[in-house]
């Protein structure tokens, strides 16, 4: 087979059926952005958003907003979008809160519909916050509610009759394996588990069935792949089967059935209303809606073929041009099995990385040796999968990494 070239790659661009999503980016020019799996890049059209939210609806209609702009409306109204784009139902999901808070929440609520189990599994490679989360909510509930963290390979295994909740992450944020989310809902029902999903890694990057696939809950932040902006807010969604059971460990007036009666005591909204709490964050909500609406107009699917041939193309061209440098794949090989990123090991990888920064190639370092790299197909081009490639070559061999100021040990690194 020929070696891939350059010329191969602008031809896929030419031929890409979202190509003109690269333009409705603010991406710096000269710079190779494959981050987008932890911040997405922001959309164009965000600063005339929220200049006329600033201006017209808090500027001018000053409190009137929450009825005559529909501000009070917009994490349900959002929350319907995002659903869609992972699978859920009319009235299922909704924007609150951050994911950690919203993860705190349905973890509780699913406590409480297993109210004879008090194990919380999960997987120890886990995102650190997900198992924190857990560890405090099982500590401040006491007696003998714990977290059992066990190896990948183990979950199974680790199915017994003391687990109420199973919590995954659908794409894993090192090595971006995905779960099979219909396979672990069936075998944590089976055991009489619910099974609690975070799809932070997952929403507007690979598609989701989460009524298909028959999931109890669902979390996930708003400012990766969904370019909501840094702090986002999150989501969180409710199988409409618990709805009405679920009862919120947090519950505040936003998600009482009446807010504006201000009673004394709490009465659940009738929907997945009920998980919110306090007032929404108007103006982030606005911009992650932006981003939202181009997930949509784009469509899962179509994003999800591209994500696949760029991962494969980026793997094909590190084999290729990064032979002998001691780089390893760390991302399975399946495209199948994998989330919209390609992660290598190296044992310089975090002096490699900011080499890579340094030369305008944004990718990132997760401990102790993973070099990640996270394709948004939303605004990343072919050729940028080429250039960050060939950039890379040449940092490897000039042995750029060996700089004294991309050397020094990471620090606070996550």
């Amino acid at each position: 087979m020929q070696p891939l070239r350059r010329a191969d790659c602008e031809a896929l661009d030419r031929a890409d059926p979202l190509r003109h999503f690269h333009d409705r980016f603010h991406l710096p020019s000269g710079l190779i952005y494959l981050d987008g799996n932890s911040l997405g890049a922001m959309p164009k059209s965000v600063p005339a958003r929220i200049a006329r939210l600033l201006e017209q609806e808090w500027g001018d209609d000053l409190i009137r907003g929450w009825t005559k702009d529909g501000w009070m409306d917009l994490p349900l109204a959002v929350g319907a979008k995002i659903g869609s784009l992972i699978g859920a139902g009319e009235g299922e999901t909704v924007v609150a809160d951050s994911t950690s808070v919203n993860l705190f929440k349905v973890l509780g609520a699913a406590l409480r519909l297993r109210p004879d189990r008090r194990v919380i599994l999960s997987e120890c490679t886990n995102f650190p916050t997900d198992l924190y989360i857990a560890q405090g909510l099982a500590a401040m509930i006491g007696g003998d509610y714990a977290v059992r963290a066990v190896e990948r390979s183990e979950i199974e295994a680790a199915l017994s009759p003391d687990i109420a909740v199973v919590m995954l992450t659908q794409v894993d944020y090192r090595t971006g394996r995905q779960w099979d989310v219909k396979q672990i809902t069936a075998l944590a029902h089976r055991a009489g588990a619910l099974a609690v999903w975070d799809f932070s890694h997952s929403a507007g990057a690979v598609p989701l069935d989460f009524d298909g696939d028959k999931a109890d809950f669902a979390v996930g932040c708003g400012y990766k792949y969904l370019s909501g902006g840094p702090g986002a807010p999150a989501f969180l969604t409710i199988a409409r089967r618990h709805l009405q059971q679920t009862e919120m460990p947090i519950t505040g007036w936003l998600g009482h059935a009446e807010p504006f009666a201000f009673e004394p005591g709490f009465r659940a909204a009738e929907g997945v209303g009920r998980a919110r709490v306090g007032t929404p964050p108007i103006l982030s909500l606005a911009a992650l809606e932006v981003g939202v609406d181009l997930v949509r107009e784009a469509t899962v699917p179509a994003l999800r073929a591209k994500s696949v041939q760029q991962t494969e193309l980026f793997a094909t061209l590190t084999a290729q041009e990064l032979d002998g440098f001691g780089f390893a794949l760390a991302s399975p090989a399946a495209a199948d099995q994998r989330g919209s990123q390609v992660s290598l090991r190296h044992e310089r990888g975090w002096p490699i990385t900011q080499a890579l920064i340094a030369a305008n190639v944004i990718g990132d370092f997760r401990a102790p040796d993973i070099v990640r790299f996270g394709f948004a197909p939303l605004y990343v081009r072919y050729v940028d999968v080429w250039d960050a490639v060939a950039t890379l070559k040449r940092i490897m061999v000039e042995r750029q990494w060996e700089q004294p100021q991309f050397s020094a040990a990471p620090t606070g690194v996550t």
